[in-house]
C-alpha cells in the first residue's frame, strides 16, 4: 500500500496532474442522505439532480458528483423529493426516460409495481419524457457550467431513472419573462 501511495505521490509531481477523485459514498445509508443535504443548498437553478438505475455509466466531466446509494429508486427519490420541496429556493422539473412508457411486464418483472410507486412518489405529477440518449446530451452541456449530482441506485428495472432540473423556486418563468420585456420596453425608449 506504500509503494502504491508513493507511486501515485510521484506521478502527480512528474505530470503535474490531479489524481481522479469520486465523490462515491457507499454502504451506509446516512452518508448519502448527509452528502445530499450538504449539496442541495449549494444547488440553483440550472443543477440537475438524477436518481439513476443501476447500469446508468459513471461519467467523466468534472461538473458531476456521484453518489452511490446502494439503495432501491423509489426510497432515494422519495427523499431527494421531500427535500427538494421542502427547500426555499429550488423548483423542480421532473423529467424521466421516454422509453419507459414501451416497456411490458412481460419483458421486465415488477415494471407495474415500479410505475404504480413513482406515481405515488411524484404526487401524480407526470414528468416530462425525453429520449435517454437526450438526457446525456443535456447533462453533457449543463455539466460544463452547473453542477449535476448523479444518486445512483440499485434498480435493475430499464429506463426507471427520474432527471430533476432545478429551477428557481421564488422567482417564476412569468416574472422573469415580465422583467425581461420591460427592459426591452426601456431600451427601445
Amino acid at each position: 500500500m506504500r509503494t502504491f501511495a508513493t507511486l501515485l505521490i510521484a506521478l502527480v509531481l512528474i505530470t503535474g496532474c490531479n489524481p481522479p477523485v469520486r465523490e462515491n459514498l457507499s454502504g451506509n445509508e446516512p452518508a448519502w442522505k448527509e452528502k445530499f443535504d450538504q449539496m442541495l443548498p449549494l444547488l440553483g437553478h440550472r443543477n440537475w439532480v438524477l436518481v439513476v438505475d443501476k447500469a446508468f455509466p459513471l461519467q467523466n466531466s468534472p461538473g458531476i458528483t456521484l453518489i452511490n446509494t446502494n439503495e432501491k429508486l423509489i426510497p432515494v427519490l422519495q427523499f431527494v423529493i421531500s427535500r427538494i420541496d421542502k427547500s426555499a429556493h429550488v423548483q423542480p422539473v421532473y423529467y424521466k426516460d421516454a422509453e419507459l412508457k414501451y416497456l411490458v411486464p412481460e419483458q421486465v418483472p415488477g415494471l407495474e409495481a415500479f410505475r404504480s410507486s413513482t406515481g405515488q412518489v411524484l404526487g401524480g405529477l407526470e414528468p416530462k419524457p425525453i429520449l435517454h440518449d437526450s438526457v446525456f446530451v443535456k447533462i453533457d452541456a449543463a455539466s460544463k457550467l452547473f453542477r449535476i449530482v448523479i444518486l445512483k441506485t440499485d434498480e435493475t428495472i430499464p429506463y426507471s431513472s427520474v432527471f430533476i432540473e432545478l429551477g428557481c423556486r421564488y422567482w417564476s418563468q412569468e416574472n422573469e419573462k415580465e422583467m425581461r420585456q420591460r427592459m426591452k420596453n426601456e431600451k427601445t425608449r
